[in-house]
């Protein structure tokens, strides 16, 4: 085990390998074991939280790990347990400016520490909400006009079983996911794209399809044209006027996926060599129903 001053030098590593694996990895884990992060991981994750700041519409966030140590177990006792999060010793909490499209930031961010977090072995669940006059923000003494849209509990899973568990709850519910010709389109929204039409970003497009969203809705869709992704994101009729919702205080939550679909396509896309660029560039395809509304274009190279 290298010391703390070692560690406090090191960088950590932009660019996680086999990202693809990891994501198939993660899970939501709910459950821990109570044992705090270890002093390589919780430096490491301290330094990848700290350098992560700016997304890609340009929104600046700031993240924090807020985390126990073996020697200090107070540093969670005034957050509690959040509902069903059993065992947590450590939180990524962030908060982001209300402006803009924020939140799709604010997703693509969150769902990079999330999968890092994931590379170390560590379990995680994303925890969509309103934590802007909570605890959490007291915690981290978020300045005015700050939001915290989500935040997820790291820590060690209870045994190998438990993650085994873990993972075999994520490949049944990936079967029960929407199949690719519900989310993929080329060209207009009325004609499905085939895995053989998507070629060298089949998987990708996969890795999308396989990420995580709120109530496992998937609002994302993408359509292929002249070679270029363009993301929309598909409102679940209702969703945002449920009670639960309303409660939460988050509108528009579903626009955290959209982030998270982002992360999970670029980086795929980069490991395997695909280059390309978000750019805001609308392509004024005809939108299926008003639920439906364009985010961003992935322009490849």
């Amino acid at each position: 085990m290298e010391n703390d001053r070692n560690l406090s030098n090191r960088k950590a590593p932009n660019r996680m390998e086999n990202i693809t694996q990891i994501i198939l990895d993660r899970f939501s884990c709910r459950t821990y074991n109570e044992k705090p992060l270890s002093t390589e991981n919780r430096s490491l994750l301290e330094l990848y939280v700290q350098n992560l700041n700016l997304g890609p519409f340009g929104s600046k966030a700031k993240f924090y790990l807020v985390a126990a140590t073996e020697v200090d177990n107070s540093s969670l006792q005034e957050l509690g347990t959040y509902g069903f999060i059993q065992g947590a010793t450590a939180y990524v909490i962030g908060t982001i400016s209300p402006e803009g499209k924020n939140l799709e930031d604010y997703g693509f961010l969150m769902e990079k520490i999330i999968l890092y977090a994931t590379s170390l072995g560590l379990g995680t669940c994303w925890l969509g909400g309103s934590f802007t006059r909570s605890t959490f923000s007291q915690k981290i003494k978020a300045e005015l006009g700050e939001i915290i849209p989500a935040v997820t509990p790291i820590g060690n899973y209870i045994d190998l079983k438990q993650a085994r568990e873990g993972l075999l709850r994520k490949r049944i519910n990936a079967d029960q996911r929407l199949s690719w010709d519900k989310l993929f389109f080329i060209d207009t929204f009325g004609s499905p794209l085939t895995k053989q039409q998507a070629g060298k970003w089949e998987t990708a497009l996969e890795m999308v399809r396989r990420g995580p969203s709120a109530s496992n809705k998937q609002p994302w869709r993408i359509v292929q044209k002249d070679g270029n992704f363009h993301f929309y994101l598909q409102r679940t009729k209702g969703y945002r006027e449920g009670i639960i919702i309303r409660f939460l205080g988050v509108q528009d939550i579903q626009r955290l996926d959209s982030g998270i679909a982002m992360c999970h396509f670029e980086l795929t896309a980069r490991e395997q060599n695909l280059p390309g660029q978000w750019i805001d560039l609308d392509p004024k395809i005809e939108m299926p129903d008003d639920l439906t509304e364009y985010v961003v274009s992935w322009i490849a190279k």
